[in-house]
């Protein structure tokens, strides 16, 4: 074992580190959206009227989408210069503080406009601090783990989601059953916002105890400006890369949001039985995500994308129709389906976004890729949704609206090279496929 070559203690402890943190961040990034749903168009948005105060919150929701790539950029450049560990704690002191003030801020009838405007910046700041996250994340993992396993890691990180989406409903979930509606609205929202302060003390106390990936600190004279690097060499991966993310943003921020709000809203079911269903779903996401990062390393990244993409189109068609019947049994159905084929779709990419960049420019580039993803998929499909009920008076159409992200995802799939047995070489102009898979 040479000096640079991690032991299963280094692996273990950067394992965790990625997992936890990102499960913190998540946590935070997610309760903005079940508050969104729940509470805040009556809080920040009391004048606009049902559809207008859900859409209004649904609006800010979105600007977090718009703000990360901006973050891709920013701890991009300090990620791709200095080196991963410091810019991940960065991110995740950005994203807590950012949080918890939320769980402070007066609501409209106590600031008037500054409400909204306040929750408005303070939503961009939840945006920047994800979108260093994952990049950063996803690099510990893949310039940690062994070539032939990076797949598996990767699933590591995709747990984080899914644990911080598990927290954040649960979290809400206790709420509505301890608190009762006056209470709920008047101030338990604003706990879970509160509880972030303590849950990044421990993402970092965890992340503080991991090294320098042996790869960075291999990789020589670092890039002046990556963020040139990438837009002058590696465009097409990071619009190919993004594209192939869509239609999952679409289906589970649709899932998680506005579905959340559509089926307690319109629809009638209760509050507490539909977050139920989604805790459980995110369980289920959990494990597909688990068995499609191991899947990648045995059939490769493509292959396993493509029939994961091509099962997420398929099922948002059946998503509003299986809701509309209004029976717990087909919601369960559902919204636990729609989380377990996103997980087969998230598995993979924790390793198939960093082997599109070399070294230099890995965090950038692959920051930049999932970010910008997630503003086509996440931030528009909740606001689309609204939109396309409202006029039809039926939210079936939403899913083929995200069947035709689905086709977008693969047709960018197709035009991705297969990277599995690619060696991460510090400074290639892109990771080597040494060995591809057809």
């Amino acid at each position: 074992m040479t000096p640079d070559t991690p032991s299963a203690t280094d692996l273990r402890r950067v394992a965790a580190a990625a997992l936890t943190g990102t499960a913190i961040e998540f946590y935070d990034f997610f309760i903005y959206g079940t508050a969104a749903a729940l509470v805040f168009p009556a809080v920040y948005f009391p004048d606009l009227g049902g559809a207008g105060a859900l859409l209004a919150a649904f609006s800010v929701y979105a600007v977090a989408f718009l703000a990360r790539p901006l973050g891709a950029v920013l701890f991009g450049h300090f990620g791709d210069r200095l080196g991963r560990r410091a810019t991940l704690v960065a991110s995740l002191l950005l994203m807590g503080l950012s949080t918890a003030a939320v769980g402070v801020l007066p609501g409209y009838r106590e600031w008037g406009l500054w409400a909204p405007a306040v929750l408005t910046a303070l939503r961009f700041c939840q945006g920047l601090g994800l979108g260093g996250e994952w990049g950063g994340a996803a690099l510990l993992l893949a310039e940690y783990a062994p070539p032939g396993r990076r797949g598996r890691y990767g699933g590591y990180l995709q747990l984080g989601p899914c644990t911080g989406f598990f927290l954040a409903t649960g979290a809400y979930l206790l709420l509505a059953r301890t608190l009762g509606e006056a209470d709920f609205r008047g101030w338990g929202w604003r706990l879970p916002f509160l509880a972030s302060l303590a849950l990044v003390a421990v993402g970092l106390f965890v992340r503080l105890r991991v090294a320098e990936t042996p790869l960075f600190r291999s990789a020589g004279e670092p890039v002046r400006v990556p963020l040139a690097e990438v837009l002058r060499r590696h465009l097409r991966a990071v619009l190919l890369g993004a594209g192939t993310l869509v239609v999952g943003y679409g289906l589970f921020y649709v899932t998680t949001t506005y579905a959340l709000a559509y089926a307690t809203g319109e629809l009638g079911l209760g509050r507490g039985p539909v977050l139920g269903l989604l805790m459980a779903g995110s369980v289920v996401m959990a494990a597909t995500g688990w068995t499609g990062a191991g899947a990648a390393d045995r059939y490769g990244r493509r292959r396993t994308l493509q029939a994961a993409a091509a099962a997420a189109a398929g099922w948002a068609v059946l998503l509003f129709p299986l809701l509309e019947t209004r029976r717990t049994g087909w919601a369960a159905l559902a919204l636990i389906g729609s989380m377990a084929v996103l997980g087969a779709l998230f598995g993979p990419i924790a390793a198939h976004l960093p082997e599109l960049f070399p070294t230099p420019v890995r965090y950038t580039g692959a920051a930049l890729a999932y970010n910008l993803g997630g503003v086509v998929g996440g931030a528009t499909a909740p606001i689309a949704a609204t939109r396309l009920t409202a006029h039809y008076g039926t939210a079936q159409p939403v899913g083929w609206y995200l069947a035709a992200l689905g086709l977008v995802s693969l047709a960018c799939l197709a035009a991705l090279p297969e990277t599995r047995g690619g060696d991460l070489t510090p400074r290639s102009g892109a990771a080597t496929i040494s060995q591809p898979a057809r």
